[in-house]
């Protein structure tokens, strides 16, 4: 059940992905529509920017779960079993340090904004801390994945994201191996 409940947390973070990707396609043709009856658009490049973070953070964990993040592994697949899994923890340790300092300072980047009710400079003023969540929240979810990665290789398993990656070998797609 609680496989079911993160798998399901992660695919809803890529599909917010999704739908900031569909929302900064919707805006640049709105803006080409505007433009030729010589209408301007106010605020569409500062919703777009704060679009391609949001897609950009809420991506990260399924695209982590399934392998799709570029990863150097000459050095550690040519490891054995035990040393390999060793180091496998030490990168998922160190990957959620990292990603735990990023939501930590973001999360207190966004409650900054909210207390002083930092607004857009831009041609539309809006309140900031509200696309500044996505900054939090997307690599929040990146670092629960992590550790369900961690604990899976704690327990002995091979991490999805190896599994995905010999999967796509098999199937002669080396798109995300470097």
């Amino acid at each position: 059940m609680l496989r079911r409940a993160l798998d399901g947390l992660y695919w809803l973070s890529a599909a917010v992905a999704a739908a900031c990707l569909f929302g900064i396609f919707a805006i640049m043709m709105i803006q080409v529509a505007l433009r030729s009856m010589n209408r301007p658009f106010p605020g569409a490049d500062d919703v777009t920017a704060y679009l391609c973070v949001a897609a950009t953070f809420f991506a990260l964990a399924y695209t982590f779960r399934r392998g799709e993040l570029i990863r150097v592994g000459l050095f550690i697949e040519r490891l054995g079993p035990t040393v390999r899994r060793m180091f496998e923890i030490i990168s998922l340790s160190l990957a959620a340090a990292l990603t735990g300092y990023i939501v930590f300072w973001t999360a207190n980047d966004v409650m900054f904004s909210y207390e002083i009710e930092d607004m857009a400079q831009g041609s539309v003023p809006f309140l900031l801390w509200i696309p500044k969540m996505a900054m939090p929240l997307g690599a929040g979810v990146l670092l629960v994945a992590i550790l369900d990665e961690m604990v899976t290789v704690l327990s002995g398993q091979k991490p999805n994201y190896v599994r995905a990656a010999e999967e796509r070998a098999a199937r002669g797609d080396f798109s995300a191996e470097v």
